[in-house]
């Protein structure tokens, strides 16, 4: 014996300590063991009934994850427990034949309660639940017929244990896969409805289940945010491309021109999801209109645009039914937006949102009135042009655009009576001014 035992302590002290490594219990089977353990398996092959009504009494007592499933439906999961012990006992006779089975048995348990929602820790302990019920069958059958060989059972106990971890690796991998599926399934439903509910397509009888799936309410308050970035991140990215406000709720869909977001309005209105109101959830007469307009405003004031990122936010509809429409009228603020990017709130910018909403128009009323300007040299042009553009978002004050233009009052005014002249428009008189506001929106919004 110390002859034995000092190599083994001198390699303790030589060898690098290493993490250990998993790995399965070794077998001290042995032919008469190997018959113990057959002699008692085939007993319990006969008394399966028996074992298969105590499985389930314990399952119901002590997996809370079985006690609904065995509630609605407690002769379905006897027969699947039935089978599984059937299968699972013959392998200990018979491994050649049953392995296969068992294996497929084990599988089919695994997607049948990921599908049903049971929880995998649920499914592992009742496997080893099942597992310790056998090993105890075993040992209690072998003792009642010769307590001495109890002894030799022993030696099969890891063959027993390896085969229960096996069946463990099997159910957890065939749970999982099955998730994925299901995962799978649910968002390309998802992303199927939002696509329809976007495109104007959806049903109406559709809407409820679109609502329950999507968690959105049917009847809610909506915008939808059209975003146009630089580099469009691949399908199903994992960001948002914009940042919205704190606790807006909002459903992101890939488009094929831009990315878009249903964003509940109610949830962007205020600390506690609405307008204003009594707590009955209700709003008062007359101030639903402020509220939505509210919400949509803080939307639009605290979403967080990246720089050269655009973002067009549509005017506020009611109910999932309007998303279509929601969603043209985002894109509409979006082909509004500058090419440098920032955020077009389509309800402030109503005139433009028309000149672009009609590109063959808005093109021809731009070479009405701002073609005889092209006869002239290009650098005067765009000069005449930019100043036009400063006098109007002055409001008309050529001081202020002066002051922007880094020039005196009078150039301002020589170079608006210039282009008047050239134009044939008068910049005071309100149709003619009108008509260049919408010709210089469509030159700068419709060059390309």
């Amino acid at each position: 014996m110390p002859q034995v035992v000092r190599p083994r302590i001198r390699a303790l002290h030589t060898t690098p300590p290493v993490a250990p490594l998993p790995k399965r219990f070794r077998s001290l089977a042995d032919r008469e063991s190997v018959e113990v353990l057959h002699r008692s398996a085939r007993v319990l092959l006969e008394e399966l009934p028996e074992l298969t009504e105590r499985l389930v009494e314990a399952l119901y007592e002590q997996e809370p994850g079985y006690r609904t499933a065995i509630e609605s439906s407690r002769a379905d999961i006897w027969q699947e427990v039935h089978h599984s012990l059937r299968h699972n006992v013959g392998s200990l006779i018979q491994p050649r034949e049953f392995r296969e089975a068992a294996h497929r048995t084990t599988r089919w348990i695994g997607e049948i309660r990921a599908e049903q929602g049971v929880p995998l820790d649920a499914v592992l302990h009742a496997f080893r639940l099942g597992g310790a019920m056998v090993w105890q069958g075993l040992v209690d059958e072998t003792a009642r017929r010769d307590p001495e060989d109890v002894r030799l059972l022993v030696h099969v106990a890891a063959d027993v244990w390896n085969f229960v971890d096996e069946h463990c690796g099997v159910l957890t991998e065939a749970y999982r896969q099955a998730e994925r599926r299901i995962d799978w399934r649910r968002e390309n439903r998802q992303r199927l409805m939002t696509a329809a509910l976007l495109d104007g397509t959806a049903r109406i009888a559709d809407l409820p289940d679109a609502a329950a799936m999507l968690g959105l309410p049917q009847d809610g308050r909506y915008a939808v945010l059209a975003v146009r970035t630089a580099h469009r991140a691949p399908h199903a990215a994992t960001s948002p491309p914009v940042v919205l406000p704190d606790g807006a709720v909002a459903l992101w869909h890939t488009g094929p021109d831009a990315e878009l977001a249903v964003v509940a309005l109610d949830s962007t209105s205020g600390p506690n999801g609405g307008a204003t109101g009594s707590g009955t959830g209700e709003a008062p007469e007359g101030s639903a209109g402020s509220g939505t307009q509210d919400a949509l405003a803080r939307l639009a004031a605290e979403t967080a645009v990246p720089p050269g990122t655009g973002v067009g936010v549509s005017s506020a509809v009611e109910g999932l039914a309007a998303l279509g429409e929601a969603r043209r009228l985002a894109e509409t603020a979006l082909r509004a937006c500058p090419a440098s990017g920032g955020l077009v709130l389509l309800d402030e910018h109503l005139p433009t949102a028309l000149v672009v909403s009609s590109p063959a128009l808005g093109t021809a009323l731009a070479d009405r009135v701002l073609g005889p300007l092209d006869g002239i040299d290009p650098a005067d042009r765009d000069v005449l042009i930019e100043t036009l553009t400063a006098w109007l978002e002055t409001d008309g004050s050529a001081q202020r655009a002066a002051a922007r233009l880094y020039c005196h009052r009078n150039t301002v005014l020589n170079r608006l009576r210039r282009f008047e002249q050239l134009s044939g428009r008068c910049l005071t008189r309100p149709a003619d001014a009108v008509e260049v506001c919408l010709a210089l929106a469509a030159r700068r919004l419709l060059a390309g």
